[in-house]
Order: C-alpha cells, then sequence, then structure tokens
C-alpha cells in the first residue's frame, strides 16, 4: 500500500510512528535512543554510506519529532549529518561547450571570471564568480548551466544559502515557512518540528472527559488518504480520541463572507488565508503590510468559533501545511488553536495505535459549502469571495488575481507596490497549485485539484449562507 509520494516522506513517518508507538505506550524516555537502530537496524547500511551516518540522521530526526530546538524559532531545521551530499553548484560550463571565436560569455562577466584554454573552451573561475548568470545567457549554445541545490531551487525567496562547510544554512529574516525546501531536498535535510506528543496528550485528555478535543481538518484533505474513504478518516480520528472533527472549509466560510465585505469597504486587499504569503509580505514587502485582510484565516476563524461555543474545548488543525504551526504561534491565532500537526503526522498517529483506515465504518463530514471545501486549490477563495459578495449583494466589481508559488506572489505585489495593477484583490498561496501543494501532502498528484472539486460539490449546502446558517444557527 503506497502511502507517500517519496521514501523521504517514508523515513520520516517511521520516526514520527516510532516515537508515537513508544509515547502512547509510556515508554518513549527509554526507548529515545532505540528508535534510532529499529529505523536503521543493520548490519548493512541501506540509505548512506554506513550503518551509523544511517543512525545518527535517524537520531536527529527523533528530536525533531519530540519537538526540535526550543531555541531556534523556526519550524524548519537543518538536519546537518543528513546535509552533505549536494554538490556545491553555481555557474559552470557543460561540454555542449564549441570553444566558439565570438566568446560572448566573457564579454558578459563583469567580473572577468572566465578564461579560455588551448581549445578556446570556456573555464570559470569559482573565486571571482558570483553566479549572476550573465554568461549563461549571453551563450549561444546555452553551454553554461547554474547547478543549484534543490533546497535553493524550490526557495523562490532565496532564503536558504550554504555556509563555508557546505552545510545549506535558513536565512530566519527571509524564510516564510512554507516547506518546499523540505520537499524538495532528495536527503530529506530539511524537516519540520512536530507537535504529536502535544496532539497525544490533548487526545488523551479528552478520552479521560478532562476537555473535549476537536480535530479541525483541512479542505485538503479530500485529496489525501488514497486508500480509505474521508467517512473512514473521520473515524479514525474518532478512534485516536477526538471528540468531534470539524472541518477548516466552514471556517473558510466566514472568512469569505468577512473577507468580500473587507474588500468591498477597503477597495484594495491581499488575502490572509495562507501565513507563509502573508509572512512574505511582512518580510519582502512591509510597505504593503497595510493592505493584508484583518481577517483571520479559516484555521483561526473556525478554532475561535468552536472555543467560543464550548468552554471546554481543546482544537488541534491538521493540513499539509508547515507555515500553519507559526500560524498557531502568533498573537491573533495563539488563544484559538492548540496544536498543529501535518498530514504526515496524522498518518503516523493512525499506524501508531494500529489503526485500519479501509476496516472501519464512515462517519460524515458535511458542515460546509462547496466554496468553503474549494480554498483547498488556487482559485478557490476567489470563487468564494465572488460568491460572497453575490449573496451579500454587495455591489463591487471584484478583479481579483490569483496566484500560488512566491515567485508568482511576487510578480503580483509588484503591481500592488508600483502602483500598475488592474486588480484590487490578490489571492495568494505560497504552495503551487494551493494547499494540496503543500509540502506535507501524503502525495502530490494531477487527480487533487479534481479530487477538491469533486468533494465541494458532494456538500449539502450549495451556497456559503446556507452552510453558515446550517451550524451557526443550530
Amino acid at each position: 500500500m503506497i502511502k507517500f509520494d517519496t521514501q523521504v516522506q517514508e523515513l520520516k513517518y517511521r520516526v514520527l510512528k516510532e516515537v508515537a508507538k513508544s509515547y502512547m505506550a509510556g515508554t518513549l524516555e527509554q526507548d529515545i535512543l532505540s528508535i534510532p537502530k529499529i529505523i536503521s537496524p543493520g548490519p548493512k547500511p541501506t540509505m548512506r554510506c554506513c550503518i551509523y551516518k544511517e543512525r545518527a540522521i535517524a537520531a536527529e530526526r527523533v528530536k525533531l519529532a519530540i519537538g526540535g530546538d526550543k531555541d531556534d524559532p523556526n519550524i524548519l531545521e537543518v538536519i546537518e549529518p543528513a546535509c552533505d551530499q549536494c554538490p556545491i553548484g553555481g555557474m559552470e560550463v557543460s561540454d555542449a561547450c564549441r570553444g566558439c571565436l565570438a566568446h560572448r560569455c566573457a564579454g558578459a562577466c563583469h567580473m572577468k571570471a572566465i578564461s579560455f584554454d588551448e581549445h578556446l573552451r570556456a573555464h570559470i573561475d569559482k573565486s571571482k564568480c558570483v553566479n549572476c548568470g550573465l554568461c549563461a545567457k549571453a551563450c549561444p549554445f546555452g553551454a553554461i548551466i547554474n547547478h543549484k541545490r534543490p533546497c535553493e531551487s524550490a526557495c523562490k525567496i532565496k532564503a536558504i544559502h550554504k555556509r563555508e562547510d557546505g552545510i545549506s544554512e535558513i536565512d530566519e529574516s527571509k524564510c516564510t515557512r512554507c516547506g518546499a525546501c523540505s520537499y524538495a531536498c532528495p536527503f530529506g535535510a530539511i524537516m519540520d518540528k512536530s507537535y504529536i506528543l502535544k496532539c497525544l496528550d490533548i487526545a488523551k485528555e479528552s478520552e479521560e472527559g478532562k476537555s473535549h478535543a476537536y480535530m479541525v481538518v483541512a479542505p485538503s484533505i479530500s485529496s489525501q488518504f488514497h486508500y480509505a474513504k474521508l467517512g473512514q478518516v473521520v473515524t479514525g480520528i474518532k478512534k485516536l480520541g477526538f471528540h468531534e472533527v470539524v472541518e477548516a472549509a466552514l471556517g473558510a466560510d466566514m472568512v469569505a463572507y468577512k473577507e468580500s465585505q473587507e474588500l468591498a469597504e477597503r477597495g484594495q486587499l491581499t488575502s490572509s488565508c495562507c501565513p507563509a504569503f502573508v509572512r512574505y509580505i511582512k518580510t519582502s514587502f512591509p510597505e504593503l503590510s497595510d493592505k493584508i485582510s484583518s481577517n483571520l484565516s479559516p484555521m483561526a476563524e473556525i478554532a475561535k468559533y468552536i472555543k467560543e461555543t464550548d468552554s471546554n474545548a481543546k482544537v488541534v488543525f491538521v493540513g499539509p501545511c508547515i507555515s500553519k504551526k507559526m500560524e498557531m504561534e502568533n498573537e491573533e491565532s495563539k488563544a484559538y488553536v492548540d496544536c498543529v500537526i501535518t498530514f504526515e503526522e496524522l498518518q503516523a498517529l493512525i499506524d501508531a495505535k494500529g489503526i485500519d483506515l479501509p476496516s472501519l465504518e464512515e462517519k460524515p463530514l458535511d458542515n460546509a459549502s462547496y466554496y468553503g471545501r474549494i480554498f483547498a486549490r488556487s482559485g478557490g477563495l476567489s470563487d468564494a469571495v465572488r460568491e460572497a459578495l453575490k449573496e451579500q449583494g454587495l455591489d463591487f466589481d471584484a478583479k481579483i488575481k490569483t496566484v500560488s508559488g512566491l515567485d508568482q506572489c511576487k510578480i503580483a505585489l509588484m503591481g500592488y507596490k508600483n502602483k500598475t495593477a488592474d486588480y484590487n484583490f490578490i489571492e495568494g498561496m505560497a504552495c503551487t497549485g494551493g494547499c494540496i501543494g503543500g509540502p506535507c501532502c501524503l502525495t502530490h498528484e494531477m487527480r487533487d485539484a479534481s479530487d477538491v472539486d469533486k468533494y465541494g460539490h458532494e456538500s449539502k449546502e450549495k451556497t456559503i449562507e446556507g452552510a453558515l446558517n446550517s451550524v451557526l444557527i443550530k
């Protein structure tokens, strides 16, 4: 049964599962040193040069599984023993160099970093090269290539660079916690801190009657757990000890109503649903911070509603997103959201408890409208805002720019900054394709967007107002 895209995800899952099993059994403190041996039993290595390195890396993963470095404010950490296999990178001359006479590459290089051998083939002096790429653009044969580490290529805001010893390092001042680097790294050398132990504590308290544990599931859950039905996943979550399972999509319905009102009042906005996009604006476009919608994200909005309705509630959010773990600590959200885990972590918890999802009965998950559910894909928020304007009879011409991926977000924000935009609302998602492209999805497949739309059409409520009335009036 294939549950994950890559073996890196499988390795991460195995560590999380073992940590969760030991914690449930009350033996984590005794087991913590033996878990790396379970992950890499030996005697021969299966992933690295030697069994000792495999276990050293597994030990670092165990640390992250129990919360990571408390002094590091970033949700993402570089596992240093794992980060040693990538080439240094930079501009390099390939075998396609023909030793031409024009030498346009040298003419384009302001640093005088290019020289030629006796065969007129170009060579780049790494001590002078600044990797500007002008030589590559000038070469008529495309013979100069910029080799980047996968993590650097994935980071569209250049928040990752190599240290002098070659280990990757994350620039805290730039990082948005989108997590693209963690999914891109083929060695799994970048991993997010996990809060699965806190999640288990909340579930246990609920089982003991000390509180009511609610799991709020991101709308992209409809494109995950392909080996089981969604109703079976809901049952599985309740078997973990949760009192109730609620759709974050209902929070999306609430946000769509409020955000459309704010757009009509203010005339120009950016969305506030994606915490990585919001952080990107604040760190890279601080002059546009006043354009960010004042609304909470769907996660925080529905968590707020739950806590206002049930004073004994504790809320755990599950989704594909690493940056939600950052949002949980934000001043405007921390009173409502007690814990955030990912789909990868939920899978580990389900399997650690021995829950066989395909064998379970189905329990319904029917809280939200079609429009709330399609927030999971790029363009879903835009459709919902248009619908909310229409349902509320707001006379406002919404000209929406829908962008996903921080490189595309940058272009849209530049339009606001330079006052050249012919749009008045930016739906920004840090992950390409929206939340269905999140780094902690179990799978990243072409069918995921259609799965989200299909699930949206299955909603009993066909309007946002209908969804809100069916729940909020109760």
